[in-house]
């Protein structure tokens, strides 16, 4: 029987989590995964192990780098949390009061907030994007400020899988003095700051032999696993027609997951979906907002709106994307429904595959776990949802 690498601490009394994670390896199929839960400004979870690649002929080690899709979006959205704090906006501000050109095609009125909740309308583009052009800021720009909107915004939600870091990133360049990406904003004003190691658009020093390499699935494989997906989902995903289909493909190129295993794909600015970095990286970005940003100097106001409760559109709560209840709030995911995590005050986001981070400044805590072998679970991956579960549970011990 091969033993499996495991490495790593956890601070005494949170053992469970360590438990939790070596049951990953042992009976759930886990590949190469990192853990980590800071309690009270310290780190109480830092754990490693498996393989890099599939083949398990590299270790996941201290330093491994790993793309974590969706989960790219909370932490673009603690870039604008911090911006917010610096005063440069408010959140329900309209968009085009900062970006002019955005007000086209009935997107006058549309606020921060409802952008950033998935509540405009913009989560699908009807130009075909290429990789050129996701380099080409001002391009991408004449294309997104083009972009006329699936619904009224405010009336309905549905979540814009892609096209929100391109916002948020558009938004923040009109922003900001230096006029900066969201991903050149995270490094200088949030990484740096934190000593943290996290790029939205992988720079070109960085050695491919240190990222994970993701065991991605093709797409006909989501037909024998609606199990774990809503089922209307999975249908949906499968018309190229549908929303849902045109949320998720565009660019065509990334329709396969095993794209962003890819330099091209992993260089470019996806502030939705393309982020790459340490997993306690993540965990410590989080922390900052779990314990009042006195590091990055975030506003009370700030961590006020992002505790809050989410403001759902007129029509309610249901995904027109995700096809399934959601709901979102500020650029995170916030409990609901069956999909409860945490105390009312939390805040954080999953990515595609089964990733997950949060803070939750009720009890100072921020957890992040990202690994290589993608599921397809839309939330409460059995693996992440045991190491979460588990750091609760010892916390409220």
């Amino acid at each position: 029987m091969t033993t499996i690498p495991i490495h790593g601490h956890v601070t005494p009394g949170f053992e469970a989590v360590e438990r939790a994670f070596r049951q990953n390896f042992a009976e759930r199929n886990e590949i190469g995964a990192a853990c980590a839960a800071y309690y009270r400004g310290e780190k109480v979870v830092d754990l490693w192990g498996g393989y890099q690649d599939a083949a398990a002929t590299n270790p996941w080690a201290e330093d491994t780098l790993v793309l974590v899709f969706s989960t790219t979006k909370g932490m673009a959205s603690l870039a604008l949390a911090l911006a917010h704090s610096r005063g440069w906006f408010d959140y329900d501000d309209k968009v085009a009061h900062y970006w002019h050109a955005f007000a086209q095609n009935g997107k006058d009125n549309v606020t921060i907030r409802q952008l950033l909740s998935h509540q405009a309308g913009l989560c699908a583009i009807d130009e075909t994007l290429t990789l050129e052009i996701l380099s080409d800021t001002e391009k991408l720009s004449s294309i997104l400020a083009a972009q006329k909107p699936a619904w009224t915004p405010g009336t309905q939600q549905g979540y814009h899988a892609l096209t929100l870091g391109w916002y948020e990133s558009e938004l923040l360049r009109h922003i900001d003095p230096q006029r900066r990406t969201i991903g050149q904003f995270f490094r200088d004003e949030v990484a740096k700051p934190l000593g943290l190691e996290f790029y939205i658009g992988l720079p070109d020093d960085v050695p491919d032999n240190r990222i994970a390499t993701l065991k991605t699935n093709p797409t006909w494989k989501l037909l024998l696993n609606m199990h774990k997906l809503p089922p209307v989902f999975v249908l949906a995903a499968f018309n190229q027609t549908s929303l849902t289909s045109r949320a998720f493909r565009n660019p065509p190129l990334i329709g396969d997951t095993g794209a962003f295993n890819t330099r091209a794909v992993r260089r470019v600015e996806m502030p939705a979906a393309n982020g790459i970095g340490q997993v306690r990286s993540i965990a410590k970005a989080y922390s900052e907002f779990a314990t009042g940003g006195k590091t990055l100097g975030i506003r009370p106001a700030t961590l006020h709106a992002l505790t809050s409760p989410a403001q759902p559109p007129s029509g309610g709560i249901f995904d027109l994307v995700l096809r399934t209840e959601t709901q979102f709030s500020l650029g995170f995911i916030k409990p609901f429904g069956k999909y409860l995590f945490g105390s009312p005050k939390v805040f954080g986001h999953a990515g595609a595959g089964g990733s997950f981070a949060c803070a939750d400044p009720e009890y100072e805590l921020s957890f992040a776990y990202a690994m290589n072998r993608m599921d397809y679970y839309m939330l409460d991956d059995p693996r992440e949802k045991a190491l979460r579960d588990a750091v609760y549970a010892c916390i409220k011990r």
